[in-house]
């Protein structure tokens, strides 16, 4: 589901990151990819993320799923919009949706929100801390778009929701089916669906903060500090005044913490783990059997066709001599031809795995009973 007549190079150069573009008739043929009763039943389901946003005007009420099927149903005359999370790992056909978008390094992507709206129905002005992609798939919706916030930014006074105490329009669009918006980091904006059966495919994007990588990163290097490992000060010298931390006492107390945080390979292989981790680690995509080496080398040389779980985060980072390859929060050193296909891996659709390669065997075989991995036809 390539674009039609869309600058990718223009709108890295021109948009990314700097503001809001609408994109209409993207693509040459559009098909609505789900429909909204399978949305709804998927917001039914234990192991599904979904959102129940219910008036507005501000009379704002969430609900937080899995919803019984009569609730639907039940809401009455009031706008109410379903917002359903990573549709994509669980519909092939919406993953579909981010591959046109894949000019962004597959790291920063997270998942795909779809939405379904009835007349009025929407979330209330808001601004959103990562890029996102609103592709329009049935029905209307008019999207306003203002200022850039922050944290600074007032928000109305709400338990759940982060709506705008103030919202004026800078911009204004009516999105038909297959069109698209696209919002920047911290662009105050807010959709309402013109019409019933209104839905709309959110593509996400992750953007850490230093706050979170800084965090995390102190979290996992914690780990492995031992406690003996103390400040000392052999050869002490008597102050003029004991109470002062002396300049050199700081250099010294600052270098022990800034040299455990300083090995930027040690950084770049806990990025991998960090950012690769599953979004929902909870959920077991494991085949119930697992697969034996000797029986994927004869699919293989059968000639069936590989292909990733959606569910799954891929990503590599070269070294020397090869490459470490991250998928769901787990690493793979990846030397030789492992190397190569770390890089299919990650990067294309078409993976091709050498039969005779008991290394590559092992690797794919380890992937595929993690549930990272799949062939066409399992189910």
């Amino acid at each position: 589901m390539q674009f039609h007549n869309f600058d990718s190079e223009a709108f890295r150069r021109d948009s990314w990151q700097q503001q809001p573009m609408v994109i209409r008739g993207a693509w040459l043929a559009w098909s609505n990819p789900l429909e909204p009763d399978e949305l709804a039943g998927l917001a039914c389901e234990d192991e599904i993320e979904a959102r129940l946003v219910i008036g507005g005007a501000g009379d704002w009420v969430l609900e937080d799923g899995p919803f019984a099927e009569d609730r639907f149903a039940a809401l009455g005359d009031r706008p109410w919009t379903l917002l359903v999370q990573a549709v994509d790992h669980q519909v092939p056909a919406v993953a579909a949706l981010i591959e046109p978008f894949r000019f962004v390094p597959n790291w920063r992507i997270d998942d795909v929100m779809v939405s379904y709206a009835t007349d009025g129905g929407g979330v209330g002005p808001h601004f959103d801390q990562y890029d996102v992609f609103l592709i329009q798939g049935l029905g209307k919706r008019r999207w306003q778009v203002g200022k850039r916030c922050d944290e600074t930014t007032e928000l109305l006074p709400h338990e759940d929701l982060r709506l705008l105490a103030e919202f004026e329009a800078t911009d204004e669009w009516v999105l038909e089916p297959g069109d698209i918006l696209y919002v920047p980091p911290g662009y105050a904006h807010n959709g309402v669906a013109m019409g019933d059966d209104c839905m709309t495919y959110s593509v996400g994007f992750r953007a850490p903060s230093r706050a979170e990588l800084v965090g995390h990163w102190c979290q996992s290097l914690m780990e492995d500090l031992s406690s003996d490992d103390r400040y000392g000060d052999p050869g002490l010298a008597e102050q003029a005044n004991p109470g002062e931390i002396t300049a050199p006492a700081i250099a010294a107390l600052h270098a022990m913490v800034t040299e455990a945080m300083s090995d930027k390979a040690a950084f770049a292989r806990w990025f991998g783990e960090y950012n690769s981790a599953p979004k929902y680690p909870e959920i077991d995509w494991a085949p119930e059997v697992p697969l034996a080496v000797a029986d994927l080398s004869k699919m293989v040389a059968d000639g069936q066709i590989l292909c990733r779980n959606p569910a799954s985060r891929f990503s590599f980072i070269r070294q020397a001599g090869g490459a470490v390859l991250f998928v769901d929060g787990e690493s793979y050193e990846c030397a030789g031809d492992l190397s190569g296909l770390a890089e299919q891996l990650c990067g294309t659709d078409a993976i091709v795995v050498d039969a005779g390669s008991d290394a590559q065997l092992c690797l794919i075989a380890g992937l595929h009973n993690r549930g990272c991995l799949g062939f066409d036809d399992e189910e």
